[in-house]
């Protein structure tokens, strides 16, 4: 092949490539990033069982758990806070801002394969 040869096929391919770029469709947009809501940050840092106890206090004390959920988000943000918290963490923090979280806590035991609670064993007993 002669070097006229080659130009003329290198053009012919730019021509096709620009003839088929332009027929592509543009690129999809990309989303734009939503800031995190607070449940997204405290499910982040929340482990265990807190949300648990979470929803316990907010059913328990809805007015007062608007005020403490914007407190601990900031605490988070501001890297206050860098571990996770747990259901007993976050119950013993509860208490010591003076809101008593009451948890539905049964005991349990294993009988013939079957989960059975005191209060069971308790009216078999009699």
């Amino acid at each position: 092949m002669s070097d006229d040869e080659l130009e003329r096929l290198k053009r012919k391919k730019m021509e096709e490539f620009r003839r088929r770029m332009a027929q592509a469709p543009p690129p999809a947009p990309q989303p734009e990033k939503k800031e995190p809501t607070s449940s997204d940050i405290l499910g982040s840092y929340f482990g265990d069982r807190a949300w648990e106890v979470w929803n316990a206090a907010k059913q328990q004390y809805p007015s007062v758990i608007g005020q403490v959920e914007s407190a601990l988000v900031q605490a988070i943000k501001e890297g206050k806070i860098a571990e996770k918290i747990d259901g007993a963490a976050l119950a013993q923090f509860f208490r010591s801002v003076g809101i008593p979280v009451r948890l539905n806590t049964q005991i349990r035991y294993a009988d013939h394969g079957e989960l059975k609670s005191i209060e069971d064993k308790l009216k078999s007993e009699e």
